[in-house]
């Protein structure tokens, strides 16, 4: 069966199978036809012969008195001509030994039948219809009896009138019908294959992909199904279609599995980069309190500077390890939020830690509910205060306005350039000199736990920025 699992040998096959059942129906039809025109015919003929048979011993009667006629043939009384084999026999009495039994034959020749046919053919009803009967040494007859004045006549006459031109036929149908198989064999392979070339097209843009080595680095998919195999009206063109549209996620799969690569690698690069930066510091005072342990001024700013790395340090991984904890999908609180309430207490925490920037708070009358985790939304709140805090020089207007599906925070500050603000939301992005007061900049992770907690959330941010307006907005789910 290997040899029809292609989809051409099968459909060559039942094309195949289609045209020998349609030419079996066809030529059974034919045959059928032919052997029961030519079948009536010869019942017509024979009937014919019997009705002159019986008028001819019944004119014999009449001519000759009682005397049985003597052999029909050439000299008979009836003066029928003879066009072929015939079988007469005629007695005055139907069972049993017949006195005359003879054949006549195309050479005018009389032949006996031996007395057990004889007996045979006297058997056969006097119905009017016709009987098939064996005459030993003269092949299949068609007979039929009849009375006359003279008593029983049986005549016959040879079937191979219909055997032989239906024989023939049958050989030439199975001929021509085993040629029209053939036909239809070489015709159909030739028609299938052309009609499915297109598909074999698309199964070698499919194995080119497969061939591209897609484990890891910057993959350009760019292989694609040809537009002329694309159209949907058509079977092909919808596996075309297909394929394209597959290929085109594959292909923006792989891009985003690269960026990931990138900006995991990016994010291991700059957290190293950080953490180095304090260890140096503490391993720095550290080796310098170990040497001069005696100064109690130098190991007092050296214990300062310690504790102040490691609380910097402290503060980087827990912000860490909070984003892990979100990127692996970990679930967060989900409880109703007084989110005006949240918005009051960080601005009140605000103005008291930066006195010299105007604070401005907008809540409307009704409180504002969202649901979340309020801890987790309290550390939203206080970043983005915090970057505005630390970001805009003293005297910048900051105002926290309560929407009914979130907050926003805005600052009338330098803003953030136009290369920074599209990956604000990035880790370890930091914003430029114009919104960095000296020592005061993060790690850059402010923006990102921003985002992670606020997609956590279900909801989203958005950023706003340009020379003298700074909005972020927040926009959570209500319940």
């Amino acid at each position: 069966m290997d040899r029809f699992a292609s989809l051409t040998s099968r459909l060559v096959l039942t094309a195949v199978l289609l045209v020998a059942v349609v030419a079996f129906l066809i030529a059974g039809a034919a045959t059928l036809g032919l052997h029961s025109y030519l079948s009536s015919r010869l019942d017509n003929e024979l009937m014919a012969s019997l009705h002159q048979s019986v008028q001819a011993a019944d004119q014999h009667a009449q001519n000759h008195g009682s005397s049985p006629p003597g052999p029909p043939g050439d000299g008979d009384s009836d003066n029928r001509p003879f066009d072929g084999p015939r079988l007469e026999i005629l007695n005055g009495a139907v069972f049993p030994g017949l006195s005359f039994a003879t054949v006549h034959t195309e050479e005018g020749t009389n032949q006996g039948l031996p007395q057990s046919t004889v007996t045979a053919l006297g058997a056969v009803p006097p119905d009017g219809h016709g009987h098939d009967l064996p005459i030993p040494g003269f092949g299949e007859y068609r007979v039929a009896t009849g009375h006359s004045s003279q008593g029983l006549i049986i005549v016959g006459l040879p079937t191979s009138a219909v055997d032989g031109p239906v024989s023939q036929l049958v050989v030439w149908e199975a001929l021509f019908g085993a040629l029209g198989i053939a036909a239809a064999a070489g015709a159909g392979r030739l028609v299938v294959r052309r009609q499915l070339r297109p598909l074999r097209e698309v199964a070698a843009t499919a194995h080119t992909v497969a061939e591209l080595p897609l484990a890891e680095g910057d993959i350009e998919l760019a292989e694609r199904v040809p537009d002329r195999l694309t159209d949907e009206r058509t079977e092909v063109g919808q596996v075309g279609a297909a394929l394209n549209t597959l290929l085109a996620h594959v292909e923006s799969s792989l891009n985003a599995r690269h960026e990931s690569e990138q900006q995991v690698r990016q994010f291991v690069a700059d957290a190293s980069h950080e953490l180095r930066t304090p260890l140096t510091t503490i391993a720095g005072y550290t080796e310098l309190a170990r040497r001069r342990p005696d100064d109690a001024e130098i190991v007092k700013t050296a214990l300062g500077k310690v504790e102040e790395e490691s609380a910097r340090m402290t503060s980087m991984v827990e912000d860490l390890l909070l984003l892990a904890r979100l990127d692996s999908g970990r679930p967060l609180e989900r409880e109703p939020v007084d989110l005006s309430r949240l918005l009051v207490e960080a601005v009140s925490d605000a103005r008291v830690i930066a006195p010299n920037h105007r604070w401005r708070l907008e809540v409307p009358e009704d409180s504002v509910e969202v649901t979340g985790d309020a801890e987790r939304l309290r550390q939203v709140v206080t970043n983005l205060l915090t970057n505005a805090r630390k970001y805009t020089p003293a005297g910048t207007t900051v105002t926290v306005s309560a929407q009914p599906n979130g907050f926003a925070v805005h600052d009338d500050g330098p803003g953030f350039a136009p290369e920074v603000a599209e990956h604000a939301f990035e880790r370890f992005a930091r914003g430029d000199a114009s919104r960095y007061r000296g020592d005061e900049g993060g790690a850059g992770l402010g923006l990102a736990l921003v985002q992670a907690i606020v997609t956590a959330h279900g909801g989203r941010v958005t950023l706003a920025s340009v020379p003298g307006s700074t909005r972020v907005s927040v926009f959570l789910p209500t319940t």
